[in-house]
């Protein structure tokens, strides 16, 4: 194993930065472009007694390449704290201490030693990591005594909860370490709480955000994703960090709402790489069992290919040793939820669907014809039904000749609706504030469904996403969050609600769509009327702005496709994103408005 090492460390912490390259933990030897430099740099180093001194302020020294050409891994940088020296001042101590802190997971022995021994016996890393901006300073010391007191300032950026869920915070960020001087051994830090502090560029060597799936639907037949952060260690592959990870419980965002098919007490007993990546599983898993089988080996291909891992490639599944599944890169893609990919619009009161290119019909049946009074129009998972918002309730109609609008949902202050993959029809009914679930194939009219955590907030909009697990709420016109539908059958319940993202008092998010089940579009109109959309990770809140040149009234998605309707001075207009996600082409040049797909 050979690490080649980056001898300048971001903000001058006492630490140093090691490249691990991904074949490093398995103990393969590991070559990278610009040796000479490197070496160079680690011969300029001035040694101290520990190995390494305080190190000049500049950025990470990038090696293009680590060498690694292991398929189930990814290259990343191992900090290597120093423990404190005798003559550095507290602030200083400071800065070793959170180095200390950003390589504690691979090296827990270095952290202790900042700490004396009252506060030594008390810390502990559980609890949740605290991630601030690399810009951090230092306010003026307060020394009382014996004691100094050393206080760091910048911005929150996130949390990393236990169950490495990833949880953005905006907000200035405030820290104060008590030390004090021991006689022989310099500054130690006299109390810490709990928990690790790491910068953002910590982070961001050390994690890697991670989409993991897990099993959801009656007939355990549809993955659901659950994005997290997890820490690349040196011991072992990224492939197996991902693989130990799935067997544990989902975040709390999804807590309830989905399962695995992993039995409790299966362990991951090895993870080879040759023509095909071979997995030896151990544990209670019944080999005759083919649904769970099914599924076992859906959840493996997902959290692997989707993370960039060992894609296109054969997956050998064994259980203790012995063959038991064998997954192809041709398999079957139905484990994700979807719909029909067709586009709608309307225009003067009917629905149309759209071609490759623009307007290619008018849908059959009464959505196709011109009427007042119906808006808010939802189509169902194969596109076979509409649902439509009135003044006294919600009605459905098929797409088809002879069909008829018929209210299956009575109302006069409700959400606009929003389909279920499994058929149902949902809203909120502002007025009882109540969520109300229409089932077509039970042959009875809606039912309540328990949402306790809504009750008291004012719910504007409700869009149920195409895994048929998530749900995006919008609240008192400036803020969204992300619930969960869990629990099954007459048990069903919409909880484990988290903020997505709010707006400032004054501005109004005129709409939302899922682009997929990890993704939402959310379109902000600020109170002097200009127009923001952001689409958003909601299983970390990473955000990307999508530029706009018009004023929008709505959007709507299905994958990398985005519609939106644009106002113009002769009405409204459609017009769809590109591919380089940065402009615009019309599709329809006038009389159309609110686009639509099949859910989300």
């Amino acid at each position: 194993m050979v690490w080649w090492h980056d001898a300048v460390a971001a903000r001058g912490r006492l630490a140093t930065v090691w490249w691990l390259g991904a074949a490093a933990a398995r103990g393969r030897r590991v070559r990278a472009r610009r040796l000479g430099a490197v070496a160079a740099i680690v011969a300029a180093m001035v040694l101290a007694g520990s190995g390494c001194t305080v190190i000049p302020v500049t950025g990470p020294l990038t090696v293009n390449e680590t060498g690694s050409s292991d398929p189930l891994s990814k290259p990343f940088q191992r900090m290597i704290a120093i423990p404190p020296q005798r003559t550095w001042g507290p602030e200083d101590t400071v800065r070793g201490l959170q180095a200390a802190m950003a390589a504690y997971a691979d090296d827990p022995s270095i952290l202790p030693k900042y700490l004396t021994p009252e506060a030594r016996a008390k810390w502990n890393a559980s609890g949740p990591v605290t991630v601030i901006e690399d810009g951090y300073e230092f306010a003026p010391r307060d020394g009382t005594g014996s004691v100094e007191k050393v206080t760091l300032k910048g911005r929150w950026v996130a949390k990393i909860k236990e169950d490495d869920s990833y949880v953005p915070t905006a907000a200035p960020w405030e820290g104060t370490f008590e030390l004090v001087k021991v006689e022989g051994e310099g500054y130690l830090v006299k109390s810490l709480p709990n928990g690790l502090l790491l910068t953002n560029s910590d982070v961001t060597r050390a994690y890697r955000a991670t989409n993991l799936y897990y099993v959801a639907g009656p007939a355990h037949d549809r993955l659901v994703v659950d994005r997290v952060r997890l820490r690349l260690k040196p011991t072992e592959t990224y492939a197996q960090t991902i693989l130990e990870r799935l067997l544990k419980s989902p975040t709390a965002a999804l807590q309830g709402a989905v399962t695995t098919s992993f039995p409790p007490g299966t362990k991951i007993e090895s993870i080879r790489s040759e023509e095909r990546v071979m997995i030896n599983l151990s544990g209670p898993i019944d080999i005759l069992d083919l649904t769970a089988e099914a599924a076992l080996k859906a959840q493996i291909r997902y959290s692997l290919n989707k993370n960039e891992i060992a894609k296109g490639r054969v997956i050998e599944i064994q259980v203790d040793g012995e063959p038991y599944s064998i997954d192809r890169p041709d398999s079957d893609d139905d484990w994700l939820a979807g719909g029909s990919d067709t586009a709608y619009y309307v225009s003067k009161g009917a629905v149309h669907y759209m071609g490759k290119d623009g307007p290619a019909g008018t849908v059959p049946g009464p959505a196709g014809e011109q009427r007042e009074g119906y808006s808010a129009f939802a189509l169902s998972k194969d596109g076979s039904q509409i649902a439509a918002r009135t003044s006294t309730g919600i009605s459905v109609a098929g797409l088809a000749a002879g069909g008829r609008w018929q209210e299956v949902i009575p109302g006069a202050k409700l959400t606009p609706p929003t389909w279920h993959q499994d058929g149902s029809l949902w809203t909120y009914d502002q007025q009882n504030a109540v969520l109300l679930r229409y089932n077509p194939s039970s042959g009875r009219g809606p039912e309540r469904v328990a949402a306790p955590q809504l009750r008291g907030l004012d719910v504007t909009q409700l869009r149920i996403a195409r895994d048929g697990v998530r749900v995006a709420v919008v609240t008192a016109k400036n803020t969204v969050q992300i619930g969960a539908l869990t629990g099954g059958a007459a048990g069903t319940m919409l909880g484990n609600f988290q903020f997505l993202t709010t707006t400032e008092v004054g501005n109004k998010i005129r709409d939302i769509a899922w682009s997929d089940s990890e993704h939402l579009l959310v379109l902000v109109e600020s109170k002097a009327g200009q127009m923001q959309l952001n689409e958003i990770n909601v299983g970390d809140g990473e955000v990307v702005g999508v530029p706009l040149k018009d004023e929008l009234q709505s959007v709507a998605a299905l994958d990398d496709r985005v519609l939106a309707a644009a106002t113009t001075d002769q009405g409204t207009k459609i017009i769809e994103l590109n591919q380089d996600r940065q402009t615009w082409t019309v599709k329809i040049e006038s009389d159309a408005s609110s686009p639509l797909f099949p859910l989300g």
